[in-house]
């Protein structure tokens, strides 16, 4: 019998969380929203039999397995205790908590229920992504001593006065928002164990209606922006690895740009992503990159990978159904969230007291 799920939350992350777990031969049941119509309406698009206006009756069908959350990131490690507290697996959009504490309550109530819980870091799905892992994997890449992490926009804010910049509901600014990377170099670097973070940002533009981007939620006048437009940081880990960020939704820079740079012993390498200049995923340009030296010379390789317009997220999906039925190894683990979410919650302790946080 194929492996039955719900979702939590009818917005626009749902289409990816959905096209994954069918294509690894799930079952979507269900689809549940506080706003009932937004749930029917999810419903009928994408052929879901069942739409429901509450976390209470989706997690009392027992036929369900497992259960996504997409909503705003406060509500991220309740839903996903409730879920577990339920008797089913739990799937959550990123980021995976607030910060660290609430990951390790999540952790907890998986142990307890002996059931698994994963995270939507679609950027380890990626092709590139998984041909960097096996050229690490193989040793052409040796030990990464070093990697630069970068998501930076210009006119990046996901809309004024909303979640996204209410630091109660999202737990912080672009930082949090856009972790993706900072995550991928972890990953690529074998997740080592944080020592020290050290970390500035900046609020310069956040209310600033033309840095604002072409994705998010509408303005609303009432609400609260009270987090960063950009944040740098510095990570020194127990290993003696180290790790640079720069993360932002405004930013003096030239177009937005998403990558990972790294430096290995026997080689280093890029993974990035350009944007056009209007933001969108249809008009951006993946690339990924080796460079070695060879018989004396400087030699950098193109690593040609199909193409994968969503960045892994329906990939990042489906591995979740796969972990769960044991036919594949999972892309993250909740004790991988939890030190990330170390060092994000370091890094803004650090921007506030401008001195270095042990982790």
């Amino acid at each position: 019998m194929s492996t039955k799920v719900g979702v939590i939350g009818a917005g626009g992350m749902a289409q990816y969380h959905i096209a994954g777990f069918r294509q690894a031969g799930a079952e979507v049941v269900a689809i549940a929203d506080m706003h009932e119509p937004a749930a029917q309406a999810a419903a009928e698009k994408y052929g879901i039999p069942t739409a429901l206006g509450s976390v209470e009756a989706i997690l009392a069908m027992d036929e369900l397995d497992a259960v996504s959350v997409i909503v705003p990131n406060k509500f991220h490690a309740p839903l996903v205790i409730q879920v577990l507290e339920s008797g089913k697996h739990a799937f959550c959009e990123k980021p995976p908590a607030i910060n660290a504490d609430q990951v390790a309550d999540m952790k907890a109530a998986a142990e307890k229920a002996g059931k698994t819980v994963m995270f939507n870091f679609n950027n380890r799905a990626r092709p590139e992504s998984y041909a960097m892992k096996q050229y690490i994997a193989d040793g052409t890449v040796g030990k990464i001593n070093s990697a630069q992490a970068k998501w930076i926009r210009r006119t990046g804010i996901p809309g004024l006065g909303g979640w996204f910049t209410t630091k109660a509901l999202a737990g912080g600014g672009p930082l949090i928002d856009l972790l993706h990377m900072v995550d991928l170099a972890m990953f690529l670097m074998d997740y080592p164990d944080p020592a020290y973070v050290l970390g500035a940002t900046f609020d310069d533009f956040i209310t600033d209606k033309n840095f604002k981007g072409p994705w998010g939620i509408p303005d609303n006048a009432e609400g609260t922006t009270d987090v960063e437009s950009a944040a740098h940081g510095f990570v020194s880990f127990k290993t003696g690895q180290v790790l640079s960020m720069q993360v932002s939704w405004a930013e003096m820079v030239k177009r937005e740009e998403v990558s990972v740079v790294f430096q290995g012993t026997g080689a280093g390498g890029k993974i990035e992503r350009l944007f056009g200049s209007d933001g969108l995923d249809e008009t951006c340009i993946d690339s990924c990159e080796l460079y070695v030296q060879e018989g004396g010379n400087s030699v950098n390789r193109e690593v040609i990978v199909e193409a994968c317009e969503d960045m892994g997220r329906s990939r990042s999906a489906a591995n979740f159904v796969a972990t769960i039925e044991g036919k594949e190894e999972q892309l993250n683990t909740v004790d991988q969230a939890h030190s990330l979410m170390k060092v994000i919650d370091a890094l803004y302790e650090s921007a506030s007291s401008g001195k270095p946080v042990e982790c």
